[in-house]
């Protein structure tokens, strides 16, 4: 994104558990700013990938910088500099949310520790719940309470770990509200996710899939490389239509959206000719561009997954 030496810049990372490789060979760049989404099914990696990152785990293989230090040798030094949300909120739920924050700040040895927490508390807007018991909090507030949590010690780099997961949809957008505003504050968030619509909001991307890297690049990029062609079509007794497409040459998925089916395969020329017979009276045929799930799907099928 500028000109600035890259927030991550790892090369062929690898992690094994028990023989199992986990992460194999990941090479990847984050830029200044950035906000990089992380996806792929569980057990892709991702979170054994983002531990690597901050010194919790050391790599097995190849290596790299995490904000101009070395991920191995210079592990104390990155982290810091990081704000690492886990899956799981680490929240103490038997303490408020100021206590819950004044803690955090104890152990990240904040200077002019009450000023910090009581910013933090209005940056955050937390200021209707400070003397409220953590574990009382809503799925949401709780999220925007961990993630108050990481920005107390003014980390250049954030690790947010599935961070949106089991929160509802007012509280996911807040969410993205805060991330992109920190991005313009100049701090870089590596982010994963399972939402298509979370990939969608970030600079760029990579998928993983059980420890490889199948695909990187902007949401466009990605979807383009793949080279998908897609068909929308609507009408009546769409489970039927469904099961006698999936099995004509050329088809490669079909995938209900609501009302609609998305239809899709590599060869465009093939598909054509394989939705032929059913373009008639009662079905209704839109050529449309493909989209993230149907892309992720592909490269899943492509390892023989799914």
């Amino acid at each position: 994104m500028n000109d600035a030496a890259p927030v991550i810049d790892v090369t062929d990372l690898t992690k094994a558990f028990t023989g199992k490789v986990v992460v194999n060979k990941l090479s990847l760049k984050v830029e200044p700013g950035e906000i990089f989404g992380f996806l792929g099914p569980n057990g892709s990696g991702k979170t054994t990938f983002i531990r690597m990152l901050c010194g919790l785990l050391r790599p097995d293989g190849g290596g790299g910088r995490c904000l101009g230090y070395d991920i191995v040798s210079e592990a104390e030094r990155i982290r810091p500099h990081v704000g690492y949300m886990a899956q799981h909120f680490s929240l103490y739920e038997d303490l408020s949310v100021r206590e819950n924050l004044d803690f955090m700040a104890r152990i990240y040895q904040v200077k002019q520790r009450p000023q910090v927490v009581t910013q933090t508390i209005e940056r955050m807007g937390l200021g209707g719940f400070v003397s409220q018991l953590a574990g009382t909090l809503s799925g949401g507030w709780k999220q925007r309470l961990a993630l108050a949590c990481c920005l107390l010690h003014q980390p250049r780099l954030l690790l947010l770990d599935e961070p949106t997961a089991g929160v509802d949809p007012k509280a996911r957008r807040d969410f993205w509200d805060d991330v992109y505003r920190l991005s313009a504050e100049g701090i870089t968030t590596l982010i994963s996710t399972h939402y298509m619509d979370e990939a969608e909001r970030c600079h760029r991307l990579a998928y993983l899939a059980y420890g490889d890297l199948l695909t990187s690049g902007t949401a466009e990029e990605v979807i383009a490389r793949e080279g998908l062609t897609t068909w929308e079509v609507t009408g009546r007794q769409m489970p039927e239509l469904a099961a006698r497409l999936r099995e004509q040459q050329g088809v490669e998925q079909v995938v209900p959206f609501g009302n609609t089916l998305h239809v899709s395969g590599h060869d465009g020329d093939m598909l054509a000719a394989a939705i032929a017979p059913f373009r008639q009276d009662g079905y209704r045929w839109e050529q449309s561009e493909a989209n993230l799930e149907e892309t992720f799907i592909s490269l899943m099928q492509g390892r023989g997954e799914g």
